[in-house]
Parts: C-alpha cells; sequence; structure tokens
C-alpha cells in the first residue's frame, strides 16, 4: 500500500460532497436526524472506500429573527437590541461515516443523534426557531482509499477545503421531536431536587411529575 502526500503533484482524488435532503430515522430509540450526502470524485478514480469525519455546526448570523424569536434567544446571543443573533458558529455535532466503493459518485446516509435537553446550547436554538430554516455548514475530513493505475491501493487525504451548505428547514427538527417527546420536553434537574419531587410526588399521591410541579408552580399548599 502507497500513501500519497497531500502536496503531490500527480492528480489524486478530491472528492466533493453535498448534502443532499434531511429528514430523520423513524421509530429510532433516540432521536436521529438523517442527512443525505452526495459524494462525487471528477477525475474518474476508482474509490475503493473514504472515512468521512463531519463537523457539522450552526451559522446562526447567516439568517433572519423577528423580535419575539430574538428575546426567545436572549439566553444564548443576549438582550434584543444589542446587535445580530451571533457572528459565531455553534458546533452541533462531529460525525463519522464509512463512504462504500463507487465509481464517478454515491449517496450515503449520516446518521446525526441529536438531543433535547434544553441545557444543550444547539436545542435551545433550535426549540427557539418558529419556521423558517437553519443554516448549517458541513467541514469534511477523512481519508479517501483508491486503486491506482496498476491496481494497488493508495491513500490520500480528504482536502482541507471540502465543505457544504445547507439550509435545514426547522420543521424537519419539530417532526423529529414530535415522534419522540410530543406535547414534552426535558429539563436537567440536581440529583437533591429529583429526589425532593419523588418525596412529594409521592407524599401528595400525584401521578406523574409533570403533576407534580403543575401544582408547585399554582402555588398549592402541600398541607
Amino acid at each position: 500500500m502507497n500513501v500519497q502526500p497531500e502536496t503531490a503533484a500527480t492528480a489524486v482524488p478530491a472528492p466533493e460532497v453535498t448534502v443532499i435532503s434531511a429528514g430523520h430515522e423513524r421509530h429510532a430509540a433516540a432521536p436521529t436526524m438523517v442527512f443525505a450526502l452526495g459524494v462525487s470524485e471528477p477525475e474518474g478514480h476508482d474509490i475503493y472506500t473514504i472515512a468521512l469525519t463531519v463537523q457539522i455546526q450552526i451559522d446562526p448570523a447567516k439568517r433572519g429573527y423577528d423580535p419575539e424569536t430574538r428575546l426567545r434567544l436572549q439566553e444564548l446571543f443576549g438582550p434584543p437590541g444589542q446587535g445580530a443573533a451571533s457572528t459565531q458558529s455553534l458546533v452541533w455535532a462531529r460525525v463519522d461515516v464509512l463512504v462504500p466503493s463507487f465509481l464517478g459518485s454515491t449517496t450515503v446516509e449520516l446518521r446525526v443523534p441529536c438531543t433535547y435537553d434544553l441545557e444543550v446550547a444547539t436545542a435551545k436554538y433550535f426549540e427557539a426557531l418558529a419556521g423558517g430554516d437553519v443554516p448549517l455548514s458541513f467541514h469534511f475530513t477523512g481519508t479517501v482509499f483508491y486503486r491506482g493505475p496498476d491496481g494497488t491501493l493508495q491513500v490520500v487525504l480528504i482536502p482541507w477545503d471540502t465543505d457544504a451548505r445547507f439550509r435545514m428547514p426547522v420543521a424537519t427538527w419539530r417532526a423529529m421531536i414530535d415522534e419522540h417527546y410530543p406535547s414534552g420536553g426535558w429539563i436537567r434537574l440536581h440529583e437533591t431536587t429529583l429526589a425532593r419531587l419523588h418525596e412529594r410526588r409521592a407524599e401528595r399521591g400525584l401521578p406523574s411529575f409533570d403533576a407534580c410541579v403543575t401544582e408547585l408552580l399554582e402555588g398549592r399548599d402541600g398541607g
């Protein structure tokens, strides 16, 4: 096996990657977004496989926000009226995927595990959006394994500037969340707080934690 240096003068594979579509994996054990990636190799090399690493970032500054949405985002970006939502990207996920053998072009599914924990910045961002789309950038790194002219296995790194842009509809995210957490959400509690909720729920004979928290919010006296 020969290793091609990244600066090789010979024609080596330089894969191009695009994001075709986004959806969610139905009936998955946990929320999982699925992106369809289009992978092509214009030089005509016989690709054995690509070990692809993908970093997905949210680019908040690349969309507009109405006043209500801006207010919901103040925990992330500060109070309304203090400039643009953010000029910095939010790292959403880093995922690995193997691209199978192909000649010319192929497609592959990229599965991204998701959370609805509203303590996580990206989940807060998604939850705050009422509609429109989410500007995403995909940055690709990894290794290409291909057959050289003499039939031997060759290796080359994916060019450092390989990336793609995609605007994911907010409705796509909400469809995934609604399947797993219909009419609900998640918050993280300290173990002491959770233990006290357990005790109050048992003392009051309440059917759920939701009922327990509702009673507390309504200020009903446990005695």
